[in-house]
């Protein structure tokens, strides 16, 4: 039977397709296709996004270092040929400089816990291994997707050491274009630093500031949410490779899981740990609950900061018009001369796509039974999505957006000395009946506070002027804020070193 089955897929690889067997049956697929009959039949059973694997690149290059560093482990410990061996190694390297990422087509989304990307990937690797050995695509007698390729290893463990890995690097660009968006906010907090504005609350008059200190406060709330990120994914560093099915390392030898963390790590370059518990590591997904949760903290305040841009450039003459976003684009087809703020708007819906992903991954985490979750696909999806959006939003922002904010100088200092707010700032000065006063009579007549204060003598010209001033109006925290950029920064930045990377 072997031998009439091997005749037949010769026969079909003269015609442009070989056969390959699996639990199920017989397939014929194309002769060229470096994946096999596993990936075969899971593209027929997961039509669910349109979306490949090979769409996610951290995902491939991480299933290949999984895969590179089992095989170093399995021949150092006399498990696997030198020559497979090497031939796996080899291969693994080729798809970490980015070859044959278009081989890996199984839908993101997919049933079985990860089994087919896992597949995928052992098929990917042994027929290219295959190649450098001099045997065709589908000669898995001489090297097997499963018994070398997958050896000592499991889906269990491959697959969510894999997809922490990737989300690690992933993070990292996260990170740096984070940085980028709160340079930006910086910078412009340091151009607006003399500039007078009302504050608001409740969206009404409150007291004096400059400009630069509410965009200093868009950066420093960045600044915070990337300590809290380079925390968060910290915790995906803690692998399971080595587990097996549940955690017991069932056919995987002593010494295997130190000896492939160990390769992983050095493969990829990252402080990768054993979890102490392999059964608990093995069902357990709340460091990717804690990840997304952190996601939709940074998600939640951008869109915060994007709303206050909006809100301050609205008008150009019905608005508040304090800012001035750079016009990018036209901004309807029925209305000429409108300009929209359609950057900070992007970034809204990102932030709400980043919340729902949120809502998914706790779902999945939720749902897992006993010694093993089977949504890992899904929080992956959702995962890479927030971090890569989130990554492109926040360039995006800077770029597009941040860096060509101008102010309406003239128009936010008239609305400070018209505004009622002021009195809390001349209120220490006049005393608190005669501030009364002064705020009754503007609002009765739409005089500003200023005017008044002079026209009733309260204060000389020039003592006005100088609690006017953008040092006195916005206190002790505009003085040290001033002294900071002056000199050139102040304290280093409390954020984790892999936020810095």
């Amino acid at each position: 039977m072997n031998l009439l089955r091997e005749k037949a897929r010769t026969a079909m690889t003269a015609r442009g397709t070989r056969s390959e067997h699996d639990l199920i049956g017989d397939r014929d697929l194309p002769a060229e296709a470096y994946w096999g009959i596993h990936t075969l039949r899971a593209t027929e059973n997961f039509p669910i996004t349109g979306t490949p694997i090979s769409a996610y690149p951290y995902l491939i290059d991480a299933l290949a270092a999984v895969k590179e560093a089992a095989a170093l482990a399995n021949r150092e410990l006399g498990l696997l040929q030198p020559r497979k061996a090497a031939a796996i190694v080899a291969a693994c390297r080729e798809i970490r400089a980015g070859m044959l990422h278009d081989q890996f087509v199984v839908d993101v989304i997919q049933g079985g816990a990860g089994t087919s990307t896992n597949m995928n990937a052992n098929e990917v690797i042994a027929n290219r291994a295959l190649e450098l050995l001099g045997h065709r695509k589908g000669e898995y007698r001489y090297l097997h997707p499963n018994e070398d390729v997958n050896l000592g290893q499991s889906t269990n463990d491959v697959y969510p050491t894999a997809v922490k890995i990737a989300t690690v690097w992933a993070v990292h660009g996260l990170l740096r274009a984070m940085s980028v968006l709160q340079d930006a906010f910086a910078a412009k907090a340091v151009e607006f630093r003399d500039i007078l504005k009302m504050g608001r609350t409740q969206l009404q008059d409150a007291v004096p500031m400059t400009l630069g200190q509410e965009f200093s406060a868009y950066a420093v709330m960045i600044e915070e949410d990337r300590g809290r990120l380079a925390e968060a994914v910290e915790l995906i560093l803690e692998i399971n490779l080595g587990a097996t099915a549940i955690g017991t390392g069932l056919n995987a030898p002593v010494g295997y899981a130190e000896s492939a963390r160990r390769h992983l790590a050095e493969i990829t370059g990252l402080p990768l740990v054993t979890a102490a518990n392999l059964v608990e590591a093995t069902q357990d997904c709340g460091a990717f609950v804690q990840v997304s949760g952190v996601l939709k903290r940074i998600a939640v305040k951008l869109s915060k900061s994007c709303n206050d841009l909006r809100l301050l450039s609205s008008g150009p003459r019905a608005g508040l018009n304090e800012i001035n976003l750079p016009p990018v684009q036209a901004g309807s087809s029925i209305m000429p001369g409108k300009v929209n703020p359609v950057i900070p708007e992007v970034v809204n819906q990102v932030a709400f796509e980043v919340i729902g992903n949120d809502v998914t991954i706790t779902m999945a985490a939720e749902a897992g039974q006993l010694q093993l979750n089977a949504f890992e696909p899904v929080i992956l999806h959702s995962l890479s999505e927030s971090i890569t959006h989130l990554e492109r939003a926040c360039l995006t922002l800077a770029e597009r957006c941040v860096c060509g904010i101008t102010a309406n100088t003239e128009a936010l200092r008239a609305s400070v000395e018209n505004s009622i707010g002021l009195i809390t700032a001349l209120n220490p000065h006049i005393g608190y009946a005669a501030a009364t006063e002064i705020a009754k009579e503007a609002l009765a007549t739409g005089c500003g506070v200023a005017e008044l204060v002079l026209e009733r003598g309260l204060l000389p010209a020039e003592t006005l002027a100088d609690l006017l001033r953008p040092e006195v109006v916005a206190g002790r925290s505009q003085v040290l804020a001033r002294r900071a950029c002056d000199t050139g920064g102040g304290p280093e930045r409390r954020v984790p070193s892999v936020a810095r990377e």
